[in-house]
């Protein structure tokens, strides 16, 4: 019963971290990577579809991105959708093939992203928390209950906060390498 409580934590953990992972992902470098546009959907037909349902998203070079849409109806959508992110890029078109070139980072900006950064980096070590405080809530119910000892229940949440612990310091570690990475130039 403690180790399933120990397990489900772990499990909703990694989910936080993997969730702050995909955050960051949307955070530009000034390096042109095809996941900056994951989160984007175009108008397909009348339908919300992923931008990667409906083109063909590629590096060109380390600063431009290369979308073909998969039929030339869907060039002026991909741009609409494009022009509407809060990615900031202007569409440049020539025939089938939508280029994307990313604009070199101010120092300003670089700042303005690791304060960007650090704000997700917080909700995911809050997500971290509520979890811990959940597992706890759930071993003191148990204790209460006297379905478990007060020795086991100490024990547990010993184990839980060194989980935490584990994990804000994965996220701890993910911030200080998305830092480097944008301030690099």
């Amino acid at each position: 019963m403690i180790n399933d409580i120990k397990q489900d934590a772990n499990t909703r953990m990694d989910k936080s971290i993997q969730s702050f992972k995909v955050a960051l992902q949307k955070i530009r470098t000034g390096r042109a990577h095809p996941s900056l546009l994951d989160h984007l959907t175009v108008s397909y037909y009348g339908v919300e579809t992923p931008l990667s349902q409906a083109a063909n998203v590629s590096v060109q070079d380390s600063r431009t991105l290369t979308v073909q849409p998969f039929e030339k109806n869907m060039i002026a959508p991909i741009e609409k959708a494009i022009m509407e992110s809060d990615i900031g890029i202007n569409p440049n078109t020539t025939g089938n093939l939508i280029r994307l070139p990313l604009p070199a980072l101010t120092e300003e900006r670089r700042k303005d992203m690791i304060k960007v950064v650090g704000n997700e980096a917080e909700g995911a070590k809050v997500a971290i928390r509520n979890i811990r405080r959940d597992a706890n809530s759930t071993l003191k119910d148990l204790e209460k209950e006297k379905e478990i000892s007060e020795d086991e229940e100490r024990k547990a949440q010993d184990d839980i906060q060194k989980l935490t612990d584990s994990h804000v310091k994965i996220i701890d570690q993910l911030v200080a390498e998305k830092e480097k990475e944008l301030m690099e130039i």
